[in-house]
């Protein structure tokens, strides 16, 4: 069945509830005074609530119309951010330096907006001491709290445990704040200077040397 609505002469039913092209309430009328009103406007006439009893149909350029809600469509695929899951893997007994470096790059996931699965890996003795992974997992949610939170609890799977940490803030918010901070860089980094009518700002001239200036 087709998503595209009926329109002018496709519209057969004896009367609608008539929409005017800037939202006005024209009425219910008969479809022969709906489809002449379209005419002599020079606009379409478009069913809009198909199971409105009557339907409700619009006058409108529909052309028109289509157009400007494909644009709109493209522009949302276009900004649409997808969430990735970035995932990082720890071992119980890990040391502080490392720990630091871990944290790191979840601290740099979570301010680009992605999620965030850590892995603690049990080798050995250590998968009879799953509290130590717990515990870690625990240290490192706290440490991240102001980036991010713990959507998905420690759990054990198989010889590993697994949590995973959402972002507080959206993908497509980080990416407008890095675009933002990118474009301040250049504008700090061209060094130009100016004026408050948007033209550079002239050179100071330099100050006259003592040593140069004429003795009275």
């Amino acid at each position: 069945m087709s998503a595209e609505p009926r329109i002018n002469d496709r519209i057969r039913v004896p009367e609608v509830r008539l929409v005017g092209p800037n939202g006005e309430q024209v009425g219910i009328v008969s479809i022969g005074d709906a489809l002449k009103l379209a005419q002599e406007s020079d606009l379409d006439l478009v069913e809009v609530a198909a199971t409105a009893r009557p339907p409700v149909c619009k006058l409108m350029d529909y052309g028109k119309f289509k157009y400007e809600s494909a644009m709109k469509a493209r522009e949302a695929r276009r900004n649409q951010a997808y969430t990735i899951i970035k995932e990082i893997k720890l071992r119980p007994k890990i040391d502080p330096h490392d720990y630091e470096t871990k944290k790191g790059h979840v601290v740099r996931f979570l301010k680009a907006g992605d999620k965030v699965k850590v892995t603690i890996m049990f080798r050995g003795r250590e998968q009879s001491r799953p509290e130590l992974g717990f515990r870690l997992l625990q240290r490192l949610a706290e440490d991240v709290t102001d980036l991010g939170f713990v959507e998905s609890q420690p759990k054990q799977d198989g010889r590993n445990m697994i949590m995973v940490i959402g972002p507080h803030k959206k993908k497509a918010e980080a990416k407008a704040e890095k675009a933002a901070a990118k474009a301040q860089r250049s504008e700090e980094a061209s060094g130009t200077e100016t004026s408050a009518d948007g033209t550079p700002a002239p050179a100071e001239a330099p100050a006259p040397d003592e040593a140069s200036a004429p003795q009275e």
